[in-house]
């Protein structure tokens, strides 16, 4: 599991639904959401990203709704590394790129997952 220990912007909130994440640009999925802040996130996936890449992605917001809303935000890959659980990989991205209804979107959702 990643180190708790890393430097983060803003608190992490566990997500207990599942939300797939989907690059905007190339229509794949990411991974699973497994944890969100508003600076950044966790994503458990198939494949690692590239090391230090921007991807554009559609993030769902779940609890909100059904279905549940979708955000588009930009990321910067900032590591990653083999789960435990063969096949999986955690992989962590720093939000660098999000527009205005998705940061009030975001905020609802940390607001009500606290």
């Amino acid at each position: 599991m990643p180190d708790p220990q890393e430097s983060r912007r803003a608190q992490r909130k566990p997500v207990n639904i599942a939300a797939e994440v989907i690059d905007a640009i190339s229509g794949r999925s990411m991974g699973q959401l497994g944890n969100l802040s508003a600076s950044g996130m966790l994503l458990i996936g198939h494949e690692a990203p590239r090391s230090e890449a921007i991807y554009q992605l559609h993030l769902p917001l779940p609890g909100l709704g059904v279905p549940p809303p979708t955000i588009e935000v930009g990321v910067q890959e900032q590591w990653h590394e083999e789960a435990a659980t063969p096949g999986q990989v955690w992989a962590g991205y720093r939000i660098i790129a999000i527009g205005e209804e998705a940061t009030a979107q975001l905020q609802r959702w940390l607001d009500t997952h606290g």
